[in-house]
């Protein structure tokens, strides 16, 4: 069973017509490390909680650091393909996705929309080859889906500034070395950002404590950050960054990519579930054959899947003429109403999730034997 999880190219509704040549290179170089690289060791590590480092290089030769940015060393693709990026690294590991998309969507990105040029030439390029990873702090214990009330400070002495604080859930926020934080002027009470680097280790007043104990997105390191008196440079100040109008900015060009995760959480439980059912065998054939096992191993995973990738691929076209909203972004996370079973943890995930794996429940729960996707999708991704 250890290839159980190797992509079946699923496309029951011919989506893959309106990706163009480049597009679908892109997917086939991370599929190729998904299946190659990511998803033979992957378990190990999500037992353990441990962050897969060894895997970065490989991960950084696919040159889609940066996904649609373009200049600066990076891919420039499009947002089809960056999708695409997301829907791979899902279908093997939720854990690996949210450090490709905090790294490259997030920080990057906050960087890409609010720096000034020097910024953009001084950070960007190293960040597009890996050499630089980023984190991006806006999450705070107290003030989670109301990031617009935070409480960190940002006080200006001199050429620098002081910042004060603590924020949770930030992903990478341990070894990154280089941390976007918002904070809010004490002076005019506005949001702005401050690039924290970390060349060295943690600089005087920064420090994190690894939240234990998750039940999901074990593999990438959420820690909480604690911000006591650390100082940052003018110069390290994104420059276009004025109010949270700006940073929600960042916010609505990275909302889509929760879509897109969850579509490849849907298509790695349809396509486990599928080939399962094809292999295992009760009472002389295949349980494929039986009218339960394509009750459970296809309608009640593909339709989810399938709606979800009508809405990926619309958002995709959306986002590439500037037209996607909020509002459109945040509708395609959530799942069509009537779906049976649901895990609440996040719903857009359970899509699939549960349909499927009731198709696979004489095998238990035990990650030795799949990918580490179902029993990973539906958990919460706090960034």
């Amino acid at each position: 069973m250890d290839d159980l999880t190797t992509a079946l190219d699923t496309d029951l509704l011919l989506l893959d017509d309106q990706a163009t040549d480049a597009d679908r290179a892109v997917r086939d170089r991370v599929r190729g490390f998904v299946d190659g690289a990511l998803l033979p060791v992957i378990n190990d590590y999500w037992e353990r909680a441990e962050f897969p480092f060894d895997l970065v290089p490989a991960f950084a030769a696919l040159n889609v650091a940066g996904l649609a940015i373009e200049g600066y060393g990076c891919p420039g693709m499009s947002r089809l393909a960056a999708g695409l990026v997301s829907v791979e690294l899902s279908r093997g590991d939720g854990s690996f996705n949210t450090f490709s998309g905090v790294h490259s969507g997030l920080a990057m990105g906050s960087i890409a929309m609010l720096g000034s040029e020097e910024q953009k030439q001084r950070w960007l390029p190293a960040m597009a080859r890996l050499e630089q990873v980023g984190a991006f702090g806006l999450t705070e214990p107290d003030h989670g889906s109301d990031s617009v009330a935070l409480s960190t400070t940002a006080r200006r002495d001199g050429d620098s500034w002081v910042l004060d604080g603590r924020k949770r859930w930030i992903g990478n926020a341990s070894w990154a070395d280089l941390v976007i934080v918002w904070a809010r002027d004490e002076a005019d009470g506005q949001v702005k950002g401050f690039v924290v680097e970390r060349p060295d280790g943690d600089p005087p007043g920064y420090s994190t404590t690894l939240i234990t104990g998750k039940i999901g997105k074990r593999a990438v390191w959420q820690p909480d950050v604690v911000l006591d008196g650390v100082r940052v440079h003018d110069d390290n100040r994104l420059a276009e960054c004025h109010s949270f109008k700006d940073v929600n900015r960042v916010l609505s060009a990275t909302r889509a990519g929760a879509a897109w995760e969850a579509l490849g959480h849907a298509i790695a439980c349809y396509e486990i579930a599928l080939t399962y059912a094809k292999r295992r065998e009760q009472f002389g054939r295949p349980i494929a054959g039986f009218q339960a096992g394509a009750d459970e191993g296809s309608p009640r995973c593909s339709p989810p899947s399938r709606t979800c990738s009508l809405l990926c691929y619309r958002m995709a076209t959306l986002q590439e003429t500037g037209r996607l909203t909020g509002p459109m972004a945040s509708m395609s996370r959530r799942p069509p109403r009537g779906w049976p079973g649901r895990w609440r943890s996040t719903p857009e995930t359970s899509w699939a999730a549960t349909g499927c794996c009731s198709s696979t429940t004489s095998r238990g729960t035990s990650p030795t034997w799949r990918s580490s996707t179902p029993t990973r999708a539906p958990t919460t991704c706090r960034r």
